[in-house]
């Protein structure tokens, strides 16, 4: 499948992870479907309530059920999460990995100034490639190494 993300959003992404430092920031990845795919149009940032805020993270509940209470009267999808990993690389933890749920939704960290993504898929995460619209850039944040390409659109 393939999955776009707005450069609007994993510059989002950067910004929140920079602002919340040294914390995890978290929220939540919204979008829909596009042509044979989904889209990640908004990020949503969401209060980290996890009690050790500097090596964990746990979105706001309320702001889950939020999300997913307007997705079912016609708004956004909630496509999935985002985690910032303050002093190590975008790629899933440990942590991470024991939440791992099988609900097939994309999960994007932020760490060491780039964002990469994956997809849930109960025995942990796969790397996903995401196609990065709305302009052209060759200094992307986005790392290929970690799973991600900026395409050109």
């Amino acid at each position: 499948m393939n999955v776009e993300v707005t450069r609007a959003v994993v510059t989002a992404l950067l910004d929140e992870a920079a602002r919340i430092y040294p914390e995890e920031c978290c929220g939540l990845l919204l979008g829909g479907a596009s042509d044979g795919g989904l889209r990640i149009e908004t990020a949503v940032p969401t209060a980290n309530v996890a009690p050790e805020r500097t090596r964990h993270f746990e979105i706001d509940p309320a702001a889950l059920l939020a999300a997913h209470r307007a997705a079912r009267g016609g708004g956004p999808q909630v496509l999935g999460y985002y985690h910032s990993h303050p002093t190590g690389q975008p790629v899933p933890s440990d942590v991470d990995c024991e939440h791992s749920t099988g609900d097939l939704r994309i999960w994007a960290i932020i760490g060491d100034g780039r964002v990469a993504f994956w997809r849930d898929s109960g025995n942990g995460f796969s790397a996903i490639i995401c196609d990065v619209i709305g302009g052209n850039h060759p200094d992307s944040p986005i790392d290929s190494a970690d799973a991600a390409r900026v395409a050109e659109s």
